[in-house]
């Protein structure tokens, strides 16, 4: 699934790709991708251009020179792909942004979980939707409050996207790893000393995932992502990536909040 650094990586793609262009169609294969029906989306758009983008979480904001705003979900596996008209339309390209330059911007959607519409406004959708101040964003004051409001396990705490926005899954577990911090403690009983270094882990992993786009094998080798074994080879030694990067002990992995999670047990002891 597209995390923070993912659709941080589209984002950037988006404004090197597609700003100031007007927009001549739009050309919709699949209307339940809508969250704003089709007439209204494209008498809105049409004729406008792209000016800025924002990124709350996983969530893509694009404002226009009309004062529209669109937003953009890439649910399970959606993707941008610029092109240019005179070639083939990607797969999956469901929704096609026709631009008078020549060029398109295909929102790919391979499993239509994806979802693109307008919104009244980037704060108004943000309220409604009960999301959190962005990973990135958020201050240690903002995280402490949102982390000891709840009595639940951190990990799940951390995936709830009313305590930040924009983690999933496997950043949680690599936040988790970095900061020490065993995945089954409870939210309010974390001290601050805790907490910081959740704060810090939190930051290092995700300014770490989008400088190498996303592309974990490119990681740190200390990085607990090696061991979800994502990336081993047929010609590698399979057996390293089920050790901690501290090469004492093998990773272990439970159901947390209903979610797979890996761990190390040696380096994040429950207390």
């Amino acid at each position: 699934m597209p995390e923070l650094p993912e659709v941080e990586t589209y984002r950037r793609y988006f404004e090197a790709t597609c700003l100031h262009q007007p927009i001549e169609a739009i050309d919709v294969e699949d209307r339940k991708l809508l969250t704003t029906d089709y007439a209204t989306l494209t008498e809105t758009l049409i004729g406008q251009t792209f000016a800025s983008t924002k990124r709350v979480g996983k969530n893509l904001f694009i404002y226009t020179n009309g004062g529209s705003t669109l937003h953009m979900h890439f649910g399970m596996t959606g993707d941008l792909e610029y092109y240019h008209s005179s070639l083939d339309r990607p797969r999956h390209a469901r929704i096609v942004f026709i631009l008078k330059s020549g060029f398109n911007l295909g929102f790919i959607c391979p499993r239509k979980f994806e979802r693109i519409g307008l919104v009244e406004s980037v704060d108004a959708y943000l309220k409604k939707k009960k999301i959190a101040p962005d990973a990135l964003d958020i201050s240690l004051e903002e995280l402490t409050y949102n982390i000891r409001k709840r009595k639940s396990f951190i990990k799940p705490v951390l995936l709830d996207q009313s305590t930040v926005a924009g983690i999933g899954n496997w950043i949680v577990d690599e936040v988790l790893f970095q900061a020490k911090i065993h995945p089954e403690m409870l939210s309010n009983q974390l001290n601050d000393s805790e907490i910081g270094r959740i704060f810090s882990a939190t930051r290092y992993v995700l300014e770490t995932a989008i400088e190498h786009e996303a592309n974990y094998g490119r990681f740190p080798q200390h990085f607990l992502i090696h061991s979800r074994e994502w990336d081993v080879s047929p010609y590698e030694d399979a057996l390293r990536h089920k050790r901690c990067p501290c090469d004492k002990v093998r990773i272990e992995h439970l159901q947390v909040g209903g979610r797979t999670t890996y761990y190390c047990p040696e380096c994040q002891v429950l207390r």
